[in-house]
């Protein structure tokens, strides 16, 4: 009985490079969802952030009424609607567009998996994927 326990000491190379194959099929698979998802993470920053611009921008049209060509949106700024970022952002934040019917606020990607990604909200607080068009949420 003992020298059949000696006998099988180890794995066959064959054993150990099916293994190495199963391990690189698997990474091969898991790494990209793996970088999806962490983009996908990333993305949450400028989707929370869009939505905090379309509330301060809902509140400053109901407490600067205004009258004409100032009522609604005209005149808004990020810094006079209370809209500021903390710490490290992969995002930067804009208004281009504030006018008396409307207004449109942008996000784009500045560092690790976003650069070049940009979201953009309106006064509809539809939320639109700019880059990727075919993809809405």
């Amino acid at each position: 009985m003992f020298r059949k326990i000696k006998e099988n000491q180890g794995f066959t190379l064959i054993e150990l490079m099916i293994v190495v194959a199963i391990v690189g099929i698997l990474a091969a698979i898991a790494i990209p969802n793996f970088l999806n998802y962490q983009a996908k993470s990333q993305q949450a920053e400028a989707k929370a952030n869009l939505g905090a611009i379309f509330t301060n921008m809902v509140a400053y049209a109901a407490e600067n009424p205004g009258v004409g060509a100032n009522a609604l949106y005209a005149g808004a700024t990020l810094a006079n609607i209370g809209f500021a970022t903390e710490g490290t952002n992969r995002y930067t934040y804009s208004l281009p567009t504030a006018s008396s019917i409307g207004f449109s606020a942008l996000a784009t990607g500045q560092s690790g998996r976003v650069i070049g990604d940009r979201w953009r909200i309106g006064e509809d607080k539809f939320l639109r994927d700019v880059v990727n068009t075919d993809f809405n949420s």
